[in-house]
């Protein structure tokens, strides 16, 4: 009789943090568990107080638990979490636990303890690439520093068994990089989550939007390296090429540092409204809006946007990153150059006074997203964690 695979997973984001990593990382230890793995998580410790908007996984709800590490704001992001150095609580975890593979589901600090111990250990070391970092040095000013960035995340992904990535573009990149056991890994997206039948217009209780009104939605953390700045421009000249008598709101959900700056900029025709409840209240936005804008160009995938899609909404983004390996300009969604600030505005006004083209196009983004299945994801996920461990426990 096979005894119970233990993971231990190290992240330096988990709910109730809430970013595409943190998602991703709890869908895939609550899948784990479903399939019988028994999977402790190693996380930093959130401010008492912080909303979890999470309120679960899509299968079946995740736990805070196992080992949580003291952890301080970044300074100038304090969304980020900075844990500490504290090698001995990861000690401590492996002692207990004795897992049979390390999952760094981060490149900071805890996923860099876990992946050290792990080694060190001679356990079954893994990793995940969700975000090229390399590339936030622009959206921040410090573009000298992308080749250190680069060098670092080589040499962490590097000593990984294997390296799990969403998109294509991402395993050529990490291959450029030198690191040559990447696979990939897709993303799938609650169908019954999110889905256009739960469209409710009457929940939208914005002064001056009504059912005609065309509504923009744009979902995501609120910092530099996303380029919401570019979604306001656009939006802002995008009225001068729509007719008198089209309306439009931009309803922008989620928070981060520059929700300060992004709403000084923002006129009155685009509402924050924060985070929000990812299992009531955000599949209902979804599937209200008319439209999703999306402009930031580091992303390994970008999950917003499959839930965009499975929501029915025509998907306006560049076609960056793994975000290539979803968007059909002209069959699901509009595709513009990056940074084309003026293409995303000519997007913005085709979806607003075409609604027959929005229609098919966000019908087409439901067919795509149909083709996405979490449970397939999660069960190659599973298959690949056995196919790295000794024949008399992988079997």
């Amino acid at each position: 009789m096979t005894r119970t695979l233990r993971a231990l997973y190290c992240t330096d984001t988990y709910p109730p943090q809430v970013n595409g990593v943190s998602v991703v990382t709890a869908l895939s230890v609550e899948g784990l568990r479903r399939r019988g793995w028994e999977v402790t998580v190693i996380s930093p410790r959130y401010p008492d107080g912080l909303a979890d908007v999470f309120k679960g996984a899509e299968h079946g709800g995740t736990s805070r638990e196992d080992a949580v590490i003291a952890s301080v704001p970044m300074p100038g992001y304090p969304d980020i979490r900075l844990a500490a150095p504290w090698r001995k609580t990861v000690r401590q975890v492996m002692d207990r636990v004795r897992p049979d593979i390390v999952h760094s589901a981060t490149e900071f600090m805890i996923g860099w303890m876990g992946q050290r111990e792990a080694l060190k250990r001679g356990i079954v070391s893994v990793s995940s690439y969700h975000t090229d970092f390399s590339r936030y040095t622009e959206a921040y000013g410090v573009p000298r520093l992308r080749g250190m960035v680069q060098r670092y995340l080589a040499r962490f992904h590097q000593r990984s068994a294997r390296v799990f990535t969403p998109g294509s573009v991402a395993v050529a990149e990490l291959e450029a990089l030198g690191v040559h056991r990447a696979a990939l890994w897709g993303r799938g997206v609650d169908l019954t989550l999110f889905d256009p039948a739960h469209r409710d217009r009457s929940t939208i209780t914005i002064p001056g939007v009504t059912d005609d009104t065309v509504l923009f939605l744009h979902v995501g953390r609120l910092a530099a390296e996303k380029g919401v700045e570019r979604i306001l421009e656009a939006f802002r000249l995008a009225r001068g090429l729509l007719p008198a008598n089209v309306s439009t709101h931009l309803i922008i959900a989620g928070d981060g540092p520059a929700r300060p700056t992004l709403r000084a900029m923002a006129s009155p025709d685009v509402t924050f409204l924060g985070n929000l409840d990812r299992r009531t209240v955000l599949p209902t936005l979804y599937a209200s809006a008319d439209a999703f804008l999306f402009a930031s160009h580091t992303e390994t995938l970008g999950l917003v946007i499959l839930e965009a899609m499975a929501s029915g909404l025509p998907v306006i983004a560049a076609p960056a990153g793994g975000v290539a390996d979803h968007l059909r300009d002209d069959e699901n969604g509009l595709a513009y150059p990056p940074g084309d600030v003026a293409a995303i505005a000519e997007a913005i006004a085709r979806v607003a006074t075409t609604p027959e083209l929005a229609r098919r196009l966000g019908a087409g983004g439901r067919q795509t997203a149909e083709r996405l299945s979490w449970a397939e994801e999660l069960d190659r996920l599973d298959q690949q964690y056995r196919e790295l461990l000794p024949a008399n426990l992988g079997a």
